[in-house]
């Protein structure tokens, strides 16, 4: 998979489809836990408010965007509760409606600057394209809590080849998260997109290989299903090692899912 998707165009489409699954919930449906313990769909909503609008000030406003970054704490955690909790204090209509605020905010200014502009952000700089990629990342996670909260079936499109190549790119988040020391090697994908499509990252002849399915990738490095339910396939020691500790985002890796917990759901 030579030519990688632009993300920008692609960020409305995967946050519109998050808006569909709360856009005629209740009060009791925003209440509804999900799988993340303690956390609601207005949980899940008001996170994704708080990073969009993150994002939005680093692509519109560098400068206050690192001002703002420089009074987070140590805390990674009490950081991610603090930056929601403006939002979950707000009530459900008036949350739907600033996630959607912040989401077009976030777009536009994405989408006014060029894709390989460096943009700050809470880890390192990085090019607008890939701070798209991470957003999508994200709708992805909280998105799939969501409609497991709820009791949805998802329908997965194509464009997670965003997300999967987001997943190359952070392969070392795990062990970075982990304070372990990064295998000096490159891991191959060969997976199966929803279309049917082969899609293949990394060297042709490494012998530390992922294959299986796209969506069961990206359910993995975003820490939504074990590994254990998943379709995918190790080759390899480091591949295998990689599996049990995949993550696509900095921080820590919470509890993750239970082997079986969603046994009933594979598709």
């Amino acid at each position: 998979m030579t030519d990688q998707p632009n993300p920008i165009p692609m960020l409305a489409a995967d946050g519109a489809d998050v808006d569909r699954l709360v856009a005629d919930l209740d009060a009791a449906g925003w209440a509804t836990p999900t799988p993340a313990p303690g956390w609601t769909v207005a949980h899940q909503i008001a996170h994704l408010t708080a990073t969009f609008r993150l994002a939005g000030l680093a692509a519109a406003r560098p400068e206050q965007f690192q001002a703002l970054s420089a009074t987070l704490g140590p805390d990674f955690n009490a950081n991610v509760a603090a930056a929601m909790a403006q939002f979950l204090a707000a009530p459900p209509e008036s949350l739907l409606q600033q996630w959607r605020t912040e989401r077009a905010t976030t777009e536009k200014a994405l989408a006014a600057i060029p894709g390989d502009q460096i943009v700050p952000w809470l880890v390192r700089p990085m090019p607008a394209s890939v701070l798209a990629a991470a957003g999508m990342m994200e709708l992805f996670a909280h998105g799939q809590d969501i409609a497991d909260g709820l009791g949805v079936r998802r329908e997965y499109t194509d464009r997670i080849a965003v997300v999967v190549a987001f997943a190359e790119r952070t392969w070392d988040f795990g062990y970075l998260g982990r304070g372990l020391e990064v295998p000096d090697v490159r891991l191959r994908f060969e997976l199966t997109a929803p279309s049917g499509a082969l899609w293949q990252h990394g060297p042709a002849d490494s012998t530390q290989r992922v294959t299986g399915s796209a969506v069961d990738l990206c359910l993995l490095v975003t820490r939504r299903r074990h590994r254990d339910d998943l379709d995918l396939e190790a080759s390899g020691e480091v591949a295998d090692g990689w599996l049990d500790v995949a993550q696509a985002y900095r921080g820590p890796a919470g509890e993750g899912r239970r082997p079986g917990q969603f046994a009933a759901a594979r598709r």
